[in-house]
């Protein structure tokens, strides 16, 4: 049985931890460290480890940290824990000199925050490592540490007693703690140009959403969402399309450049023998090359043959269909 005393310990515990003038530097610390858990983009899901009442865990960041707004701490405790509230608190270290084997280790780390762990069956801790990061506090989460930045981890999360005289039931309990890691809502675009073997290097303008790219070797960050792309060129084709961003992923779009010499493709019957310019057209489902300026195209189907004059500009694709149609008239 705990005394009223003891109950109040937790509180006067944080408050000495709390008062200004303390120490903000590092501090030797003697831990059970219970393994290291990673935050990643390869583990959307989350990692997790089993702790003891006096069990801690290292929390890293992976490498590609652009698309973190912060990470999501879970901590699950059994419903026997329910009646010992306030015995047991949640500290949270940064800027650990090394990091620690799973086992007894002794380092130094400088303390972010520690408060008592509620009388819930689940807590939400949120660790934002930007300032806008969007996220805020609720009453089902917790900001304990406010930012942490990048550079402070990996973190230590530490599970410690803060009464004395601790039943064995606390003493053989097990807690979940899990992390993930909290995408922003963005992605990013990764563009490449490959060039046509006779016309390489030619200048081009390249717009996403009507703003011009500068470095198109390096990734874009972009809202998740439909974008518009936009290729302006004197040497090459003009591109106009739109892509999706899906929040967390990297999108590689490859666009073929095609030069400016216009192309004609062809639909007819079989039966229908095509010219362009007095030329017969063989193939002629595959696109022809032509300069640009005025142009005749004829189809001939027997002693039937149509004429039509063209105009062909650089830059453009042409479909030259030949439509055969039936028509009926009524009359008295």
């Amino acid at each position: 049985m705990i005394s009223p005393l003891w109950r109040t310990l937790p509180y006067l515990f944080l408050f000495m931890f709390i008062l200004p003038g303390s120490n903000p530097g590092a501090e030797p610390l003697r831990v059970a460290n219970a393994g290291n858990l990673l935050a990643s983009l390869a583990l959307p899901g989350g990692d997790s480890i089993t702790l003891s009442y006096t069990g801690s865990a290292v929390i890293s960041l992976g490498e590609d940290i652009r698309f973190f707004r912060g990470i999501e701490l879970e901590f699950t405790l059994p419903q026997t824990y329910l009646p010992h509230r306030g015995s047991l608190a949640m500290v949270l270290y940064g800027d650990l000199d090394r990091i620690p084997e799973p086992g007894v280790a002794d380092l130094s780390a400088r303390q972010l925050c520690i408060e008592p762990i509620p009388n819930k069956l689940q807590v939400i801790y949120q660790i934002p490592i930007r300032s806008n990061s969007g996220l805020r506090p609720s009453p089902y989460v917790s900001f304990p540490a406010g930012i942490v930045v990048p550079e402070s981890f990996p973190l230590l999360f530490r599970v410690m007693p803060v009464v004395k005289g601790l039943s064995e039931e606390i003493e053989s309990m097990r807690f979940q703690l899990s992390v993930k890691p909290l995408f922003s809502d963005e992605g990013a675009i990764r563009i490449s140009l490959r060039y046509p073997e006779q016309l390489s290097g030619r200048p081009v303008t390249v717009l996403i959403d009507d703003e011009v790219v500068e470095r198109l070797q390096e990734e874009k960050l972009l809202k998740e969402g439909e974008h518009r792309l936009v290729i302006i060129s004197n040497d090459y084709r003009n591109e106009n399309r739109r892509f999706l961003i899906e929040r967390g992923k990297t999108l590689d779009l490859v666009i073929t450049l095609q030069d400016t010499t216009p192309l004609v493709l062809f639909e007819a019957p079989e039966s229908a023998a095509i010219f362009f310019d007095n030329k017969p057209v063989e193939g002629g489902a595959q696109p022809l090359a032509v300069e640009a300026g005025l142009h005749e195209v004829r189809f001939q189907m027997s002693d039937y043959s149509v004429i039509k004059p063209l105009t062909i500009l650089r830059g453009k694709t042409y479909r030259i269909a030949l439509e055969v149609d039936i028509s009926v008239s009524e009359s008295e």
